[in-house]
């Protein structure tokens, strides 16, 4: 099929890439998820046999057909009965024989099925891609906060200059916010539940069969390296999955605060960083000059197309009685989210690999307000000295400096009645007030710490697993 005869600009546009193909459509294709609720069933029937329900014959029957179930043949049964899960059991049923016929789909409801299947993809992909691609941004980031780590940049609040910090420090706060928010990411993957519990969750068909059906439901879903939710309906509780899903949106959150603060950064009259613009690159149809940051652009814009979807999970919460169908067409727009916000997270890991960080744009920005930077530290150290109105009398100096052109220091300093004061400062302090480019507080031993923190996570490859750190964070207390 035409790729651009397909209606969602996730399969026309923003799918184009083969590795991120490759990475996706096992856990968030409509293929993806037909496997994996014939894998449920598979399960089902393997532990029917090992309770001795059915024989083992008929058990490996079952889960060989259901290995070879496609997508396509579900939805052409589903057209002819009007019911997807009814589907799925007969295309499992035709390649069985008559004996092993009435074992498939025994005991379960749908929701069994797709509940149970739901958790699974969403738990392989949380370990097999987010959190691993998730950790590739994460390293980046890393290493452009400590080899910037004492590149001076002025810090800006409300828009508007404000203290020294660096720019390593900058790129550390995403550092820290990208790693809470893997961490929560994993923790609500892997905390998806799967349920085996029947028709309206009371275990009715089950318990047939079963002394303690609750175990049946343990075993099964044991299978699939799953837990069961602690109580469910037809559905499976859906807090598991509200809280999966806002783990995602606020990470998403992160990478778009990223993205917005990359993008004004690189506005042509701060010019501190940029985006790599390949040599054949067109920035604008009319206008040749035009240097766009388009990545960093596009984050924000997927985020702010995907972050009202968190209130349709918050709105599935919400079923009548032990089942309704109202979660049964917004649920299924959940891959599209998460493909989403893993193809962003590429794009802004490739982005931030190549980022060209200014140094001299940074020192001019930093110089345009020089002479003011000293106004904190001065205020501060004579309020220390016991001045009796010192933030008004650095606000007047500040004024004074802005009208005439002087700096700061030089006003401060020529001020007779503040020289008893500036006596009883330290040489470092002087030094700190005469030279405000030392004023960057902790932020390079900042950055150290951010950064050194989450490195002490160990098992990259496989998931972050928290290891003592030997630092100050909340974990070692």
């Amino acid at each position: 099929m035409n790729r651009f005869n397909n209606l969602d600009p996730m399969d026309f546009r923003y799918m184009r890439s083969p590795k991120l193909k490759k990475l996706l459509l096992p856990y968030l294709s409509e293929n993806a998820m037909v496997a994996h609720m014939a894998q449920v069933e598979g399960a089902l029937v393997k532990v029917l046999a090992k309770r001795k329900v059915c024989s083992k014959d008929v058990a490996k029957q079952v889960f060989t057909a259901c290995n070879k179930v496609t997508a396509e043949e579900v939805y052409e049964e589903e057209d002819r009965i009007k019911h997807n899960i009814r589907a799925l059991a007969n295309m499992i049923r035709k390649r069985v024989n008559n004996k092993a016929k009435p074992y498939v789909h025994l005991t379960a409801t749908s929701h069994d099925i797709i509940c149970t299947a739901e958790a699974l993809r969403y738990k392989e992909l949380t370990n097999n891609v987010l959190v691993p691609t998730l950790i590739e941004l994460e390293k980046t980031l890393i290493s452009i906060s400590l080899r910037e780590k004492n590149t001076l940049q002025i810090g800006r609040t409300h828009g508007q200059h404000a203290e020294p910090i660096t720019f390593g420090f900058t790129m550390a706060e995403y550092v820290s916010r990208l790693g809470t928010r893997i961490q929560a990411i994993k923790t609500s993957g892997n905390n998806l539940r799967g349920q085996f519990s029947g028709a309206v969750g009371a275990y009715n068909a089950s318990s047939l069969f079963f002394s303690s059906p609750m175990d049946f439901e343990k075993e099964v879903l044991k299978e699939l390296s799953l837990k069961p939710a602690m109580h469910s309906t037809q559905v499976v509780e859906p807090e598991y999955m509200a809280d999966f899903m806002h783990s995602i949106i606020s990470c998403f959150g992160v990478l778009a605060n990223l993205a917005d603060d990359m993008r004004n950064l690189q506005r042509s009259e701060i010019g501190e960083v940029g985006e790599l613009f390949a040599k054949k690159q067109v920035g604008s149809s009319t206008m040749p000059h035009k240097r766009n940051p388009i990545n960093f652009e596009n984050v924000k814009s997927m985020w702010k197309a995907m972050v009202p979807r968190m209130m349709t999970s918050y709105m599935d919460q919400i079923s009548e009685h032990q089942r309704d169908l109202t979660n049964s067409a917004s649920s299924r727009f959940i891959p599209t989210l998460l493909s989403a916000f893993i193809a962003s997270t590429m794009r802004m890991t490739r982005t931030m690999k190549k980022l060209g960080v200014d140094k001299a744009n940074l020192k001019k920005n930093f110089d345009m307000n020089k002479n003011m930077l000293a106004a904190e530290p001065l205020y501060i150290l004579l309020a220390f000295h016991d001045h009796p109105n010192a933030h008004e009398v650095v606000r007047q100096l500040t004024l004074e400096s802005q009208k005439t052109g002087a700096p700061l220091q030089d006003l401060a300093f020529d001020n007779a009645k503040l020289k008893p004061y500036l006596k009883k400062f330290t040489k470092q302090q002087l030094a700190v007030i005469k030279d405000p480019e030392k004023y960057t507080g902790a932020s390079a031993k900042k950055v150290e710490k951010v950064c050194n923190y989450w490195k002490y996570y160990k098992g990259w490859k496989n998931g972050i697993n928290l290891q003592r750190c030997r630092s100050w964070h909340w974990c070692c207390r």
